[in-house]
């Protein structure tokens, strides 16, 4: 036995020894072919750049996922998307509901609160708190506590000078002149937001200054671009290369610049398909940039966040011209053959792939209540938003629903009666069943007073015995 225990101790040994041995011949081996680990994991400022960049430009763009969808090329922004302004087709997206620092594309949102709250003839008045908050290297104009400008010169400030301070005076001060106050507007900025359909922004300020709490997405600063083609007052402002606010009894002249360079002719960056837009740029957001074109067919939208190194103007140069390549209008008013519906209400576009038929897509109807025999059709293709419309809908429509309605309710009915039918002998089982277990412990209960009996019996003689005995 000892010898038997000695030999597999040694069995042991021997395989520990081989294990140990392959292990460091590995390292040895591996120390003469490679770098130091130090060595290897050294990039040059260039090299790290360019692997940041490449990461970027690899992230998923989901609409290319889309069977039959054009394939669009990637950006160099973390989140992007191309939007259709009349139907609200997203033709390209990107990570489009990702939470974002928007940085100063914030004074989008904040310029559709003022002109939707305001009058340009509105004194802006400037507040020590208007001032206050503004560190060195924040974009401004210089404005002075007391100075007093009109809500449209304010607007120009904010929107083509991005100054910070103007953002701040324009929400405060639309604030005041509809018997509110700064916070008021902030409140509006984000019930606004929801009201156009925006789910994943919350912002905290008119200026986009860094704050952790203030973010949007692609998708919601789209919409809010979208909307914004309701105001031609608003392009004047954003297309205007230089303004000047004149000096008055309270302001000094001040004078500048566009800064969107897509909307500045003899710039590298110009496209002449370019309407309107604002830039932005924080540390923290990277660079951020709205942009409106409009090629004379199809007007878009385009959004990019985090945009890492200097790709902004050239990614959104290269989702435009991918959208006007690859889609085209179709109008349902012209197309739709459906026996369902009567007639179609808008003169609206929707937006498709180049070579999809209006026959290839999807339409559902969805009735309106409130509206009698009208609802809206929508349309999609692989399950992608293309457009919707309002329509008359037919009285075939409403046969249908009402012939489908009185099928489910005869399937319910016959449903109920086969439940009936089949509760009778279920409940005679349970009749049978609960018979057969009273039987059971009637007959328990005898044999049970039987044994008693018996044992009794039994206790009695042997004690009789005893006695006899």
């Amino acid at each position: 036995m000892r010898q038997r225990k000695q030999i597999w101790i040694a069995a042991w040994a021997a395989i520990l020894w081989i294990c140990l041995g392959t292990a460091a011949f590995a390292t040895d081996a591996g120390q003469g072919e490679a770098p130091p680990a130090q060595e290897q994991g050294e990039l040059t400022e260039e090299q790290r750049l360019q692997q940041e960049l490449d990461t970027v430009y690899a992230m998923p763009v989901q609409s290319n996922e889309i069977e039959g969808w054009p394939q669009a090329p990637g950006t160099y922004g973390e989140a992007a998307i191309v939007m259709e302004v009349e139907s609200g087709a997203i033709l390209y997206a990107k990570n489009i509901d990702d939470h974002h620092f928007p940085a100063s594309i914030t004074k989008l949102l904040t310029s559709l609160v003022a002109l939707e709250n305001g009058e340009f003839t509105d004194p802006v008045v400037f507040s020590h708190e208007s001032l206050a908050f503004l560190e060195p290297g924040d974009a401004y104009i210089g404005m002075k506590e007391g100075n007093q400008i009109t809500l449209e010169q304010a607007l120009y400030a904010t929107l083509l000078a991005s100054a910070n301070e103007v953002a701040y005076g324009v929400a405060e001060n639309v604030g005041k002149n509809k018997e509110h106050d700064y916070a008021w507007f902030i409140e509006q900025m984000n019930s606004r937001c929801k009201e156009l359909g925006g789910e994943n922004s919350n912002f905290v300020n008119p200026h986009g200054l860094h704050d952790d709490n203030h973010y949007t997405c692609a998708r919601d600063m789209a919409l809010i671009g979208r909307e914004l083609f309701r105001h031609p007052e608003f392009f004047n402002i954003v297309q205007t290369l230089q303004y000047t606010i004149p000096a008055s009894e309270t302001t000094e002249e001040h004078i500048f610049q566009q800064k969107h360079k897509m909307l500045k002719e003899g710039n590298a960056n110009y496209y002449e398909f370019a309407i309107g837009g604002k830039t932005g740029y924080t540390d923290q957001a990277l660079s951020t940039l709205v942009t409106m074109a409009d090629n004379g067919d199809m007007q878009l939208v385009c959004v990019v966040l985090k945009t890492h190194g200097v790709n902004v103007y050239p990614d959104t140069r290269n989702l435009f011209e991918y959208a006007f390549a690859n889609f085209s209008k179709a109008l349902p008013a012209a197309n739709e053959k459906s026996e369902d519906v009567a007639e179609i209400l808008d003169e609206k576009n929707i937006v498709v792939p180049n070579g999809v038929e209006f026959q290839d897509l999807d339409m559902e109807i969805t009735p309106d209540e409130e509206a009698d025999k009208e609802g809206v059709l929508t349309y999609s293709f692989q399950g992608n938003l293309v457009g919707s419309v309002r329509a008359v809908l037919s009285q075939t429509y409403y046969e249908k629903q009402e012939a489908e309605k009185a099928q489910k309710q005869e399937a319910a009915k016959d449903g109920k009666d086969d439940k009936d039918k089949k509760a009778g002998p279920l409940e005679n089982k349970e009749i049978v069943k609960k018979c057969v277990l009273g039987a059971a412990g009637v007959i328990l209960a005898v044999l049970v007073s039987v044994l008693v009996k018996l044992l009794l019996d039994g206790k009695r003689k042997k004690r009789k015995n005893r006695k006899n005995s």
